[in-house]
Order: C-alpha cells, then sequence, then structure tokens
C-alpha cells in the first residue's frame, strides 16, 4: 500500500506527487516549529504526518536550532537510518538572531545536497522573513532564498505553509510558533 505525499515542485520539476509505501521513515530535520512548540508532541505536525500516512517519521526538530546546527547534525542522522524522503524546515531561528545574509542559504543547500546523495526525496519547508509589519497585519510572506535554494539543488519546495498558520492569530500559540491547530 502506498500513502501520497503532494508537494508543490519548484524549478524545472514542476509540480509533482511522491509516492512513498505505507511503511516509509521519513526524516523531519528542523527547529521548534518541528519540534511542535506550543502543541503537545502527538500535535506536533511530524506526528500527524505519520498518523495520516503510516510512514514512520522520525521528529528530529531542536528547539533553537539554526541552519548551522542541522547541517551538523545531519550526516549523523542519514548514517544512522535509511530514510525514504527528507522534509527540512530550517532558517527561522538564522533570521530571527541576524545571521550573515547568505549563511542560510549556503547551509541549507548544503543540508539538500546531503539529503539528496540518501534520497532522491528532499523538500524545503520555507519559513516565513520576520518582517513585524507584515506580521502585524497577519501577511506573512516565505523568505525568497527557499525558493532559489530549491530551485538551484533540484529540491521540492513546500511553500507558504509556516507563512500562512503564523499570519493567523488563531492558528499560533505565541507570535513566532504555531499551535495545536495550526500544526494540524
Amino acid at each position: 500500500m502506498q500513502s501520497v505525499l503532494a508537494i508543490v515542485g519548484c524549478g524545472k520539476r514542476g509540480p509533482s506527487v511522491v509516492a512513498l509505501e505505507s511503511d516509509a521513515r521519513v526524516l523531519a530535520l528542523g527547529d521548534s516549529l518541528t519540534v511542535g512548540y506550543g502543541a503537545t508532541p502527538e500535535e506536533a505536525w511530524p506526528a500527524l504526518l505519520a498518523q495520516s500516512t503510516g510512514w514512520r517519521v522520525d521528529n528530529e526538530g531542536v528547539i533553537g536550532d539554526t541552519s548551522v546546527g542541522a547541517l551538523e547534525r545531519l550526516e549523523a542522522l542519514l548514517a544512522a537510518n535509511r530514510y525514504d524522503a527528507v522534509l527540512v524546515g530550517i532558517g527561522g531561528n538564522d533570521m530571527l538572531r541576524g545571521a550573515p545574509q547568505q549563511t542560510t542559504p549556503d547551509n541549507l543547500a548544503a543540508i539538500v545536497r546531503t539529503a539528496l546523495a540518501h534520497t532522491p526525496h528532499v523538500a524545503l519547508i520555507a519559513t516565513p522573513a520576520p518582517e513585524p509589519l507584515r506580521a502585524t497585519l497577519g501577511s506573512l510572506g516565505d523568505a525568497e532564498f527557499y525558493r532559489v535554494v530549491a530551485q538551484a539543488e533540484k529540491a521540492l519546495l513546500i511553500p507558504d505553509v509556516y507563512a500562512t498558520v503564523l499570519s493567523d492569530p488563531v492558528l499560533r500559540s505565541n507570535r513566532i510558533h504555531a499551535n495545536a491547530k495550526g500544526y494540524g
């Protein structure tokens, strides 16, 4: 039996549908949004994805993590397990902490290249750019470098998820994290 993960493609690939077996193993690499901060572990999106697909989704989110930290952790995670897909949601803390402008895209590109050497199914989950005025108006948008990196590295892009959720106060536990409804 197969579960289907529909992901909006990027670059020359166009829209894509990736079929993974129902017993697929998926790595969710990220920060507090991957951990599910603001909700219970069972309400985090990796747990919900596993529940809805039957996949084994390893939640390797780390609260406060940056792209540097995720890149440093990735090799060991990939060496320890065989993954059928890797979902990467990292970079928000880089932007919030004022990391040098090219650091995050460079680290994301390295993360994608490393993951693609392990599995052909790698997706970037775009994080919104920290724009206080847009956040106040409820209209956050993804940081542009996610699209650029996904296209350059031939990865799939999952756009507008965090931006949409974090733009809606009903879906947030605080200014930068979702609540259980938002992760759902």
